[in-house]
């Protein structure tokens, strides 16, 4: 792959139009701003990432975790974007300086496809057709459609949402440029191919849409036969990972020490391991010199230490695996890929987070009581788009907005209808429309 073909203004249902432009924007930043102002972005202040949605004290939600990984990610790409114009010449006034910017916007869209409730309402939604009762659907829809649908996946998702028509209302979605569409695709893939872990880039609906960009880009097909289609990574999807990675870990250990989960000692040691004795002493003798006292904002202090070790890291790995990225060849993430220590560093705080902080009581709390209310919300809409005819069916698919092909002749396309609708969901809306759907709660006019 090559840089130059791997980043390209293109733009997704607008490749054979000249658009006028008023302003000095880059598309790339075009890209960004429609992100930053559209609906579903907007949705993510009202979804959970790790912890409930706060109450007296303010942990992160999708939005401000989507904010700040794209703050990281900007950082992330300017600084690859340097390197590799210092490492190759002949890319200076190249389309390799918006990197940053794009990475930017991949970030932003990273989590749009995720349902409420975290990892709990993806689960919800994959379990409701391999456990529940969504089970007996199997023989009333495609092989295909039906491995779409047990393997739902967030990022598979968010793919869609981008690139669908029922986004707006030009034909494309949101009208990305090629960019900005493929860094998001962390498995690039179809779900017939997604192995053990379940993991997949695009829905058999967007499979064609990957297809495109992936081909006028010229990133590397490694299968297109019976059994789906892989293509190896955009380059730029590292970065993004890499900038999720940062966030949620790092920033995560930060909300489990304000919710009293981790004690103060216990996250001063997570957070120093990374430096080295000479590094944790001058740290520490920083904060007596500014004066902090409050143990939150000492905490800041050191993760923000960490997060700036860690993007440097990230820079130079991407720099150093160059080839093999551009190869299709690199194993593993950025984060497996930076210097030893910081490996082990960032691998021990992963498992402590797993133990401590996942495993949690307010996090399995809210994990308990998404996957109820995702679970009924999607029997309840599919028991109603596959018996259309019947009274409450009626009365549940009229609730729906237009945006949603609902009313569809095809089954499949009224049953993914249901999952788009519950997916783009907030976690209160979730839980009112339950509530309702239910009979524990009646509106007040």
């Amino acid at each position: 792959m090559n840089w130059q073909q791997l980043i390209t203004t293109k733009r997704l249902g607008l490749e054979h139009k000249h658009v006028d432009r008023h302003d000095d924007r880059t598309e790339f930043k075009r890209d960004y701003d429609r992100l930053i102002f559209s609906a579903p972005f907007r949705r993510l202040q009202n979804k959970t990432q790790v912890f409930p949605l706060p109450g007296s004290v303010f942990v992160h939600n999708r939005l401000t975790h989507s904010l700040e990984v794209a703050s990281v990610g900007t950082s992330l790409g300017d600084g690859v974007a340097a390197a590799l114009i210092g490492k190759h010449p002949e890319l200076a006034n190249t389309l390799v300086s918006e990197i940053g910017q794009i990475v930017a916007t991949g970030c932003l869209a990273h989590d749009l496809g995720n349902p409420p409730f975290g990892h709990s309402g993806e689960k919800a939604i994959q379990s409701f057709f391999t456990e529940g009762k969504g089970a007996n659907l199997k023989n009333m829809v495609s092989d295909e459609f039906w491995s779409d649908i047990t393997h739902f996946e967030g990022n598979a998702n968010a793919f869609r949402l981008l690139t669908h028509r029922f986004q707006g209302r030009r034909k494309g979605g949101f009208v990305m440029t090629y960019p900005s569409l493929a860094c998001i695709v962390k498995y690039p893939y179809s779900s017939t191919m997604a192995g053990k872990k379940g993991k997949f880039g695009f829905f058999a609906s967007e499979q064609q849409i990957f297809r495109t960009i992936a081909d006028e880009m010229g990133i590397f097909c490694k299968y297109d036969g019976p059994e789906g289609v892989a293509y190896c990574r955009h380059p730029l999807v590292y970065l993004v990972e890499a900038a999720d990675d940062i966030c949620y870990e790092i920033m995560d250990i930060e909300d489990a020490h304000k919710l009293k989960i981790l004690s103060y000692k216990n996250t001063v040691d997570l957070l120093l391991q990374f430096f080295s004795q000479e590094r944790r002493d001058y740290i520490m003798s920083t904060i007596d010199k500014v004066g902090l006292t409050d143990d939150n904002e000492k905490i800041v202090y050191m993760r923000t230490c960490v997060i700036g070790e860690l993007i440097k890291q990230c820079i130079t790995a991407f720099v150093d695996n160059e080839q093999e990225i551009l190869s299709g060849n690199l194993n593993g993430s950025l984060i497996d890929n930076i210097d030893g220590h910081r490996n082990l560093a960032y691998k021990y705080c992963a498992s402590v987070s797993a133990e401590r902080i996942y495993r949690s009581k307010p996090v399995l709390d809210v994990e308990l009581s998404g996957y109820k209310i995702i679970e009924t919300l999607m029997h309840q809409m599919t028991e109603a788009v596959v018996y259309p005819d019947r009274y409450l069916s009626q009365q549940l698919i009229n609730r729906v907005s237009s945006q949603y092909d609902i009313h569809s002749d095809n089954l499949e396309t009224r049953i993914m209808a249901v999952i788009d609708y519950v997916s783009g969901m907030t976690d209160v809306y979730a839980l009112d429309i339950y509530q309702k759907i239910i009979g524990t709660s009646l509106p007040i006019i």
